[in-house]
């Protein structure tokens, strides 16, 4: 295997092709190569890329003549992050208003179609994902690769806990365990008294690895051991996640491992960007590595999409290097992260974002000056002994500055020892809240299953006035 081990484009790829059991790399010299050298393969790259696109898309036309940018203009890939416009969610929005149901960035034939996923819709227009046959292999490839990076081999069973329906999670996680020779085991979620047979399942078949939600994940011990299993006892090996953040947050990634006793992995960026899971940690290295050569990731400032230098925060811009069927050039994500670029523990040569991604810019909101981030909250109250796995942020942007209200779910145990324990939970998360938020907010400690667990994405903050003032009155009492 030569020239970057199948790196071509459009993608082509060996189906037969899986490394030596031993190895630690799927393809080990574009994982290890020197960054430099790699950088110069990208530009080559995204100036055919740019070229496909500018020739089959209306959308990329029309946005790069408007900005005075052409693919002859790219020499370099300080060209490309300063002359190539970024583009948005609204942006794809409204190109499939325009052109239904797929867009105007659609650049292969409609029949080339060979999966349709998408968003719910249920606060606005779906966007529709079509994913042509030849991109859905390049998926299933690269989930492969870096699924073999987190240690999964082929003959492990993979067990995916995930909703199988427009989300692109499990979908994309099945895709790699097919290509990975593994025994794929499309669990799902979310039908009613599944999470009591997902844990009877898990104890039946021993998977090696499980890929869900973080909230699920720990929806599911709490559910296991109810039942009467130990979630240590499923031999789980890996567990990688994505959909929210949590993976990499300390307090809940601690949590993870200690309920399963297994590695726990954080990965996956945007359905937009599928193969998602192109930002992700490895057996050796936490955090999420930005896996350059499958999809080429900046940095940059939110406001003006500049590059930030490693060390800094900003929002991360996506390019497919992958992808013929809507391919997302400097694709703005809206939210935020820390990257770094220095050895990794897999040796891999790929900047690292340490920490995950945070959250979503839009997420953050503001409390008497301070900006807080919920995967703040959750990080803090998932190192407590006494919380019980679920809390609620309640805000009000009522007034000159925004109040905040953290109602806590106390552990079971903890509360069945009384009022003390309940003042001890609230004054400890109001110390280590106030060090990490940096101000004080109003804590309410809530009875063991107060508020309901997930299938799916857990939604935390809740923004409602009258909430707030029900709440508010009822801690003044």
């Amino acid at each position: 295997m030569n020239a970057m081990e199948q790196w071509s484009f459009p993608p082509r790829f060996d189906a037969d092709y899986v490394p030596s059991a031993g190895s630690r790399y799927w393809f080990p010299v574009r994982e290890t190569m020197p960054p430099a050298e790699r950088e110069r393969a990208i530009l080559e790259r995204l100036q055919r890329l740019t070229r496909y696109a500018y020739d089959t898309s209306p959308f990329y036309r029309r946005k790069w003549d408007e900005a005075g940018f052409h693919p002859d203009h790219l020499r370099s890939l300080e060209d490309f992050e300063s002359k190539v416009p970024v583009i948005t969610k609204k942006d794809l929005r409204e190109s499939q208003s325009r052109v239904p149901p797929f867009g105007d960035y659609l650049c292969v034939p409609p029949d080339e179609v060979h999966h349709i996923h998408g968003t719910s819709g249920t606060t606005g227009r779906p966007t529709a994902f079509a994913i042509g046959r030849g991109d859905w292999e390049s998926v299933a490839n690269a989930h492969a690769r870096i699924m073999w990076g987190m240690g999964i081999r082929p003959g492990d069973i993979v067990f995916v806990a995930a909703i199988f329906s427009l989300y692109m999670g499990s979908w994309g996680a099945l895709s790699g365990a097919e290509r990975l020779r593994a025994k794929a085991f499309p669990f799902g979620a979310g039908a009613q008294g599944m999470t009591a047979r997902a844990a009877m399942w898990l104890d039946l078949t021993k998977p090696a690895a499980l890929y869900a939600t973080p909230s699920f994940a720990l929806h599911l011990s709490e559910v296991a051991r109810h039942e009467g299993y130990d979630p240590r006892a499923f031999g789980l090996k890996t567990m990688f996640f994505s959909g929210e953040p949590g993976a990499s947050v300390p307090g809940v990634r601690d949590r993870l491992e200690a309920a399963y006793g297994a590695h726990v992995v954080d990965c996956g960026s945007m359905a937009e960007m599928t193969p998602f899971m192109h930002v992700s940690g490895t057996a050796e290295t936490s955090g999420m590595l930005c896996w350059q050569d499958i999809v080429y990731t900046e940095v940059c400032d939110p406001k003006t999409y500049v590059r930030v230098p490693y060390g800094e925060r900003g929002t991360p811009v996506y390019t497919h290097l992958e992808r013929t069927s809507q391919p997302m050039i400097r694709l703005a994500s809206g939210d935020l992260t820390l990257w770094e670029n220095g050895p990794n523990p897999c040796a891999r040569t790929y900047p690292r974002l340490p920490q995950g991604i945070f959250g979503r810019i839009d997420d953050m909101f503001t409390i008497r000056g301070e900006n807080v981030y919920p995967s703040e909250v959750d990080a803090v109250l998932n190192t407590l002994p006494g919380y019980g796995g679920e809390h609620r942020i309640v805000i009000t942007r009522e007034g000159a500055m925004d109040e905040l209200v953290i109602r806590i779910e106390i552990a079971p145990e903890h509360h069945a020892r009384g009022a003390d324990a309940h003042v001890a939970l609230r004054d400890e998360a109001a110390r280590k809240l106030q060090k990490m938020l940096g101000l004080r907010s109003k804590l309410e400690i809530v009875e063991p299953g107060t508020f309901p667990r997930t299938d799916f994405k857990a939604r935390r903050v809740v923004d409602d006035r009258e909430v707030f003032r029900a709440m508010n009155a009822r801690l003044g009492q």
